[in-house]
């Protein structure tokens, strides 16, 4: 990679570009209705007949076995209605690749199909692979099952066909460790090919080196989709997990139109630097409110809880637009 050069403007409000919710953290184990270690890492998705805004919450039990489970809220922030028991438990019988448990769900509603699609990563004796699952109301599920093996994870599907094809984003790992994002088409959901990769890790010190992975489903804007992705870089104390952004073309999406070179989001609070894993923010929802423009963003913090922070769409998209600096993969 050359050398970027290093562009003078004027300093980037980063704390009004992605903004935490002040009852954060909004959920926490505290609030299931049964044992539970910690809960983090939902996807996200706002229900077609209700309006309400549905996490689909990944729960770490104390055995450290992860399942599914749903929650629903009128606003997103509060009052939320959890299911009594697991939405989407490890079938080990059925499916064989759940062994270990079920991971970090992304949740797309696709119009054609009138189905949400759940990608999510299933931990076998093999190692991580990504599933998928659809529903029309999330209490009863069509499995695909390991669509792709491992080792691979952080997968969402677009919510449209390309040329005739579905196409998903994923983020596999090398035998070295390193993980770019990735890029795979099917005609059926269920054969996927035609490999590509989409965005590479960096190397050396910067904060997307060696290992970046997809952490909402892609985000549909006029410029083209929206894409927040999260870089681990690798320091003396340990991991350090922050959220950056790119832009794929609309009809194209193998082609990247802008990525930034700087993070926008990182571990700050108490409750994203200190759990079950520390340092960490990783988004695996969204829900863009009825203004068209208002994103609310669901992440995990220190794989211990559920934070909320909102953003606006077009002024992520102008960030940007005017801080892509250098190669775009």
């Amino acid at each position: 990679m050359t050398d970027t050069p290093i562009h003078i403007q004027e300093h980037p409000d980063y704390e009004a570009l992605i903004r935490r919710h002040p009852q954060n953290p909004i959920l926490t184990a505290r609030d299931w209705p049964y044992p539970v270690n910690a809960v983090f890492n939902a996807g996200a998705v706002r229900l077609q007949d209700t309006g309400e805004i549905l996490l689909l919450v990944r729960v770490e039990d104390r055995r450290g076995i992860s399942h599914l489970c749903a929650a629903r809220s009128a606003d997103g922030v509060r009052d939320w209605r959890v299911d009594t028991k697991p939405t989407l438990w490890p079938d080990r019988k059925k499916r064989p690749e759940d062994l270990w448990g079920l991971e970090d769900p992304r949740i797309t509603w696709v119009p054609e199909l009138e189905r949400y699609v759940v990608a999510y990563t299933s931990f076998s004796a093999g190692g991580p692979g990504v599933s998928l699952a659809m529903t029309r109301d999330f209490r009863e599920f069509e499995h695909h099952g390991m669509i792709l093996p491992p080792d691979d994870k952080d997968a969402a599907l677009f919510p449209r066909r390309f040329g005739g094809h579905w196409a998903i984003i994923h983020r596999p790992v090398s035998l070295s460790g390193t993980g770019h994002i990735w890029i795979s088409f099917s005609p059926d959901l269920r054969h996927w090919g035609s490999h590509k990769i989409l965005l590479c890790a960096r190397e050396g010190g910067w904060w997307d080196a060696r290992k970046i992975g997809l952490s909402p489903p892609p985000i549909e804007t006029p410029e083209g989709w929206l894409i927040i992705y999260h870089g681990v870089r690798m320091t003396a104390a340990g991991c350090l997990y922050r959220i950056g952004l790119a832009m794929l073309d609309l009809e194209d999406p193998v082609k990247v139109l802008y990525r930034g070179d700087e993070w926008v989001f990182g571990p700050r609070e108490p409750y994203e630097r200190t759990g079950d894993v520390e340092d960490v923010v990783f988004p695996c929802g969204t829900v863009l409110e009825p203004d068209g423009d208002t994103l609310k963003i669901y992440y995990g913090g220190a794989d211990t809880c559920i934070g909320l922070a909102t953003a606006s769409v077009r002024e992520l998209v102008e960030w940007l637009q005017n801080h892509h600096y250098g190669e775009t993969a």
